[in-house]
């Protein structure tokens, strides 16, 4: 599958919508950047799917990235526009994120239930405790995986690891340059040394090594059959994103934050931008009377 990149949207700005299904031109009047207007009838088609799966990454799409990942939050108009997702009927809300489910529980600050998805599909916590199995073998190479990446991280200034149940995440958001580039070609070529069949993903200043092969898009469409969807709003802002975005059918919806490459049919500068457009998502849908609840 070949990767575009389509154009931005442009900023978008919600100040109070008073919504109702169809009312396009308060919309337009109401904001106050341009707002493309495939956009905007792509909400206004998702709004009236029978079953509706929002789910979200987190960091860097519905939370600035800062420097000490325990520090980030939802952006309070996105977790707002969420809560008021999560009230209306035939919609379940969900965020899918790299970030081991401890991590994101702590977080995320939002009602138990918000469906999670945390080490990119490793750890999911449905309606119910979160499912995790690892076996012997796993166990073993995630204790030698352990050892490798934390030689790495105390070997080279300002670059540090991040547990995870089934593999590490190595920071380098802090390191120079040059060291961050020293930090990623040691760890591969040693993780790939001691242990076999390593899953390797490339994120923002984060290399991430997991024994067990998973993908955002596989926990996307897990998801999706679990809670019945018929639709599928999916927001990211990462590589790992990507993958998300690869499952999405023409019901669907994806949403790119900020600059890179990507599939996703649509685009906004950043967390900001996705607040808005969940809250035209929640105006639309909370206005549509003919969304009842299956």
């Amino acid at each position: 599958m070949s990767i575009t990149t389509p154009n931005p949207t442009g900023p978008i700005r919600h100040e109070h919508v008073a919504a109702e299904a169809g009312a396009d031109a308060d919309l337009l009047e109401s904001t106050s950047g341009p707002v493309e207007r495939e956009l905007l009838d792509g909400l206004h088609r998702l709004a009236s799917a029978e079953r509706l799966l929002v789910a979200i990454d987190f960091d860097g799409t519905l939370a600035p990235e800062v420097d000490e990942p325990s520090r980030a939050r939802a952006l309070p108009e996105a977790r707002e526009a969420l809560l008021r997702l999560i009230r209306l009927p035939a919609t379940r809300v969900a965020l899918v994120s790299g970030r081991a489910m401890e991590s994101l529980e702590q977080v995320s600050d939002l009602p138990d239930e918000v469906l999670l998805v945390g080490s990119h599909g490793v750890e999911i916590r449905l309606d119910g405790p979160t499912q995790l199995t690892l076996d012997t073998v796993e166990l073993e190479q995630v204790d030698a995986l352990s050892e490798v990446l934390e030689g790495v991280a105390d070997s080279i200034d300002n670059v540090w690891i991040e547990s995870k149940p089934a593999g590490f995440a190595l920071h380098t958001r802090l390191a120079t340059d040059a060291d961050s580039r020293l930090a990623h070609m040691v760890a591969l070529d040693e993780a790939h040394s001691e242990v076999e069949g390593l899953t390797v993903r490339e994120g923002k200043n984060v290399l991430e090594f997991s024994v067990r092969n998973t993908t955002k898009g596989e926990a996307l469409l897990h998801l999706k059959e679990y809670v019945r969807a018929t639709s599928v709003f999916y927001a990211g802002d990462d590589v790992t994103d990507e993958d998300g975005f690869a499952v999405l059918g023409p019901h669907d919806f994806g949403l790119k934050s900020g600059a890179g490459r990507t599939i996703a049919e649509h685009r906004v500068d950043g967390p900001r931008e996705v607040a808005s457009v969940l809250a035209l998502l929640a105006d639309f849908r909370g206005g549509d009377s003919s969304t009842t609840e299956q």
